[in-house]
């Protein structure tokens, strides 16, 4: 699997921005999708992941509310809508992935992961 993500850019001050995560390779049914950020001089964070096929979702507290997580099977992409975005949303933005357990929703946590793209910047100004 690998993750390419996409729609980074700068935005303003409780802006929106939509971020894409196509994945080359075959996502199956209880496959994880994730995305994590990364602000400069920070530990990399979750924020986001998705149990593909089933659709449950789990987000960070700094997500909720503001963030959602979606995926399009058929196009093996998943989306992270995000709304309000404040300056400590700065940061790179990585899409990572990896086979799920099919007893177990996905992860909120880097090591669960196994493929990982490069990343993409998203730029909150006030």
């Amino acid at each position: 699997l690998h993750p390419v993500e996409s729609g980074g850019g700068s935005v303003q001050d409780g802006g929106s921005l939509r971020l894409s995560c196509t994945v080359s390779g075959t996502i199956y049914n209880r496959d994880y999708i994730a995305w994590f950020r990364q602000a400069p001089g920070k530990e990399r964070e979750a924020v986001a992941c998705i149990w593909a096929g089933v659709g449950v979702t789990s987000y960070a507290d700094s997500a909720k509310g503001r963030f959602t997580i979606s995926e399009d099977n058929g196009r093996n992409t998943a989306t992270l809508q995000m709304t309000r975005l404040n300056t400590e949303d700065t940061a790179v933005y990585y899409c990572a992935a990896s086979p799920g357990r099919p007893e177990r929703s996905c992860f909120l946590e880097e090591r669960e992961y196994r493929y990982w793209g490069q990343g993409t910047q998203v730029t909150v100004s006030s």
